[in-house]
């Protein structure tokens, strides 16, 4: 499936490296939802990461010629992403490790029901405030691992970090995650499984 969602990306680059903007349009919107989320992760505040987003689709748009399709285009959609933010971030003077965001994330698929719509907007909640309990760089790879479904060395890609260093983040982040769940959600849980 990976295949064919590279495929299909390299022929819509390719086109937009052409000049069609409504094929950049596709890029952005197929992007915009994992991109913001990792923003948020980032930044914790929605403002700033909409501002991050909006900056780095224009790196994306104005770099996308030295895109060589040696990696995913995801891949290289998120490490601007996230270099973007971490960027801004520094510039701000926060940290990784500052206080709970605002943001909220992270989508589920469409449901067929709306009582399946409603139990997974409930879901939803309750994973986007245990991605804010925990500490943000736990959250940011806990999103590119799952949601982006980024393997580990395309994560190191995206954010720089070595091996070790994501495969032990990734461990502290599910085990962090699942104690926030235990601690604090146990009664939401059983209520809407």
């Amino acid at each position: 499936m990976k295949n064919n969602s590279n495929n299909s990306d390299f022929e819509i680059v390719e086109r937009v490296k052409n000049g069609d903007m409504s094929a950049f349009r596709s890029l952005v919107g197929k992007y915009k939802d994992v991109s913001f989320s990792l923003a948020c992760s980032v930044l914790h505040d929605e403002y700033e990461a909409e501002d991050a987003l909006q900056e780095s689709f224009i790196k994306v748009y104005r770099n996308i010629h030295k895109f060589r399709f040696q990696s995913s285009f995801s891949t290289w959609v998120y490490k601007i992403v996230v270099n973007t933010c971490f960027t801004i971030a520094k510039k701000q003077k926060k940290h990784l490790h500052d206080d709970i965001d605002s943001c909220t994330g992270i989508e589920l698929q469409q449901s067929k029901t709306g009582f399946e719509e409603l139990i997974e907007s409930e879901q939803k909640a309750i994973i986007n405030k245990v991605l804010k309990m925990i500490k943000p760089e736990e959250a940011l790879l806990l999103r590119l691992f799952y949601l982006s479904d980024l393997d580990v060395k395309e994560i190191m890609e995206v954010t720089g970090f070595r091996e070790s260093k994501i495969k032990v983040t990734l461990h502290r982040a599910r085990k962090n995650a699942l104690n926030e769940l235990q601690k604090n959600f146990v009664n939401e849980l059983t209520q809407i499984v």
